[in-house]
């Protein structure tokens, strides 16, 4: 049973290798004008397992983004939570009894609460959802995975969202090894380019915000040849000015940029948070692609990485197997290279507070395009 639930301040988030779930990423939504609520709550062992005690009680937190679809009305979004994770058969009457209890502390026009899941998916635990060659083929039609999820729950409420915000696909990088082992483990081509770099005196740097116009023509470049969303240059902005006003140690941002014959070629944003690395955006010039400067890159990355002892490294989205015809198989290609497990999560699930509102609200979504595929 969720109890002693109670709002508190941002700053007083719990650590959390969870980037989006942390002060940091509080402080960037709410400097980009979002309304965000940080939510305590305390919940029984025993409503997380079924062998817990009911007795011992777990302290956890969420954060809660405010997502207003016009004047008035407004989704609460829940980014890569909650953290506390149950069992599979006890994770729909968790999220059920954490949404009701959550309806006291939202605007009285907020017609639903988005999880945007960062459990494992039950379908990513289950063998016949792999082929013959050990990819995993995805998730059943919708209908199938709300019967599913919402199999013990009272309300039967938990709709599976159309789209998933944040990716749902990612592969993670174990750290624990030393550097020679970690690239050992890696692909024979991928070892090569990350050594062709080298011998190419690609050079890779820390950089400031003073290179922030570097990162953004190559980012620009980026999108512009593979047909993707554009930030607007305040966004990183942005991410510069949380980094310098975020009181908690446990999270630090780095731009690296990759240079080669006083040409910038390639960069990137890595975040740390607690024990996490996370591949947050990158970014790439078509000019001397034979030096490999992204595989320079990343290998600098997975250094700084160890040096904070951080035990893994998020590659953060891909495409769930390698089918050359899905949108992010490119991705899928250059980051399952670095090695690492693949990790397919539940994505987006939705606890409507108005029925008709959310509706109204799904109905239009269905005629707009999700910010990452399946």
């Amino acid at each position: 049973m969720v109890t002693d639930i109670f709002k508190k301040d941002n700053q007083q988030l719990f650590s959390t290798p969870v980037l989006q779930q942390s002060t940091f990423w509080s402080a960037v939504k709410s400097k980009m004008g979002d309304s965000t609520l940080a939510v305590d709550f305390t919940v029984s062992q025993s409503d997380l397992s079924s062998e817990g005690n009911v007795l011992h009680h777990i302290e956890s937190d969420i954060l809660i983004v405010l997502q207003y679809v016009d004047k008035h009305h407004c989704i609460a979004y829940v980014p890569y939570g909650p953290e506390i994770e149950p069992e599979e058969d006890l994770q729909a009457l968790f999220l059920e009894e954490l949404a009701e209890n959550l309806r006291s502390f939202l605007p009285s026009a907020c017609f639903a609460i988005r999880f945007d899941l960062n459990w494992e998916s039950h379908w990513a635990k289950d063998n016949n959802w792999y082929d013959n060659d050990g990819f995993w083929q995805g998730t059943p039609e919708i209908a199938s995975q709300e019967m599913r999820f919402n199999f013990n729950t009272n309300n039967w409420n938990l709709k599976k969202s159309l789209h998933n915000i944040l990716p749902s696909n990612t592969i993670y990088v174990d750290l624990r090894p030393n550097l020679s082992d970690i690239l050992q483990n890696m692909k024979p081509k991928t070892r090569y380019n990350i050594r062709l770099s080298q011998r190419k005196n690609v050079r890779v740097s820390i950089a400031g915000i003073e290179n922030l116009d570097v990162w953004y023509d190559l980012y620009k470049e980026t999108c512009i040849r593979n047909g993707i969303f554009l930030h607007d240059i305040v966004y990183f902005r942005t991410l510069f000015s949380a980094q310098f006003n975020n009181k908690s140690a446990d999270t630090q941002l780095f731009l690296l940029v990759a240079e080669y014959e006083n040409r910038f070629l390639a960069a990137m944003f890595l975040v740390i948070s607690s024990h996490r690395a996370s591949y947050l955006y990158g970014a790439s010039s078509s000019y001397a692609r034979h030096t490999m400067a992204t595989y320079a890159l990343q290998w600098k990355a997975i250094e700084i990485a160890k040096e904070k002892r951080c035990t893994e490294y998020d590659m953060f989205g891909v495409s769930p197997n390698p089918d050359p015809n899905h949108p992010m198989y490119g991705l899928y290609k250059f980051k399952s290279g670095f090695g690492g497990e693949m990790f397919h999560t539940m994505g987006c699930w939705d606890y409507p507070l108005d029925e008709s509102m959310y509706t109204c609200f799904k109905a239009v979504e269905m005629q707009s395009q999700g910010y990452h595929v399946n």
